[in-house]
């Protein structure tokens, strides 16, 4: 049998050109040094989304870091801290501000 215990967790990091801006009471990102912003491409963000960004900007991070920080802020057991960490990476993922 392989021995797994090794093996890297998967690490991720937020795109560092990308910062979050309060607009109008919505939490937005924006991408710095941008001339011009396309504002057909908005990325709005709900509030569980917004505390995971602002944990985890400017760091390393793994899928257990993002269930960690939704298991402090709210009353979630794991399984469903995996579900939305999931989702949260897909999100950021489709919108390309994710690197690996």
């Amino acid at each position: 049998m392989r021995d797994y215990t090794n093996i890297k967790p998967y690490i991720m990091r937020i795109k560092s050109e990308y910062k979050l801006r309060n607009v109008a009471g919505e939490t937005i990102i924006v991408r710095q040094g941008t001339a011009q912003i396309d504002l057909t491409k908005v990325i709005s963000l709900n509030s569980s989304a917004r505390v995971i960004y602002e944990a985890l900007a400017g760091k390393e991070f793994s899928l257990e870091d993002i269930v960690e920080v939704l298991t402090d802020e709210y009353e979630l057991g794991t399984a469903k801290a995996e579900e939305a960490a999931h989702a949260w990476i897909d999100s950021m993922k489709e919108c390309n501000l994710i690197e690996e």
